[in-house]
């Protein structure tokens, strides 16, 4: 029993803190349409097409800098959707965050920028595609969801892969 009393009293507790948060930390603070146009070009005539339109849809992400704690990521999403009688319709769907990030390494920041961040602001911009599609008078638009941190990865590799040349 006296051995036990000598373990616990010789634990080694490290200095007390000073109150400062020191503890890495990243987190959403809002999310927000920061610009959604919707077109609808060939109504009336378009709900009348027979053929089941060719969908082109792009992504780009972006990132900038508020401040030293926190940014902005931007999910741009434009979906086009034609057919042999013309364009049915396009969403163009600019979807941001403010992120704080504190105590985080370069490559951490860089990471959630571009991977995590968009992970999470995808569902939200997904909806809203769906229901501006349908508001339009067509089916709403599912988008598959999107491996954000498999496709980051892939951008570093084919990054680190180029010649120096073309960085």
């Amino acid at each position: 029993m006296a051995d036990e009393g000598n373990v616990i009293s010789n634990l080694d507790l490290g200095p007390e803190s000073n109150g400062e948060d020191t503890a890495p930390a990243a987190g959403i603070i809002s999310q927000y349409v920061k610009d959604l146009s919707v077109e609808n070009p060939a109504a009336p005539d378009s709900f009348q097409w027979q053929d089941a339109p060719e969908l082109d849809i792009q992504f780009n992400i972006g990132a900038r800098a508020i401040n030293d704690e926190v940014h902005e990521v931007e999910l741009k999403v434009v979906v086009t959707a034609k057919t042999q009688a013309g364009t049915a319709y396009v969403v163009d769907l600019a979807y941001a965050g403010l992120l704080g990030m504190r105590n985080l390494e370069d490559s951490q920041k860089h990471a959630f920028l571009y991977a995590e961040a968009p992970r999470i602001l995808f569902p939200f911009a997904r909806r809203i595609i769906a229901d501006a599609v349908r508001d339009a008078g067509f089916a709403p638009l599912m988008l598959d969801p999107i491996d954000f941190n498999g496709l980051y990865l892939q951008q570093l590799q084919a990054q680190q892969e180029a010649p120096a040349g073309n960085a």
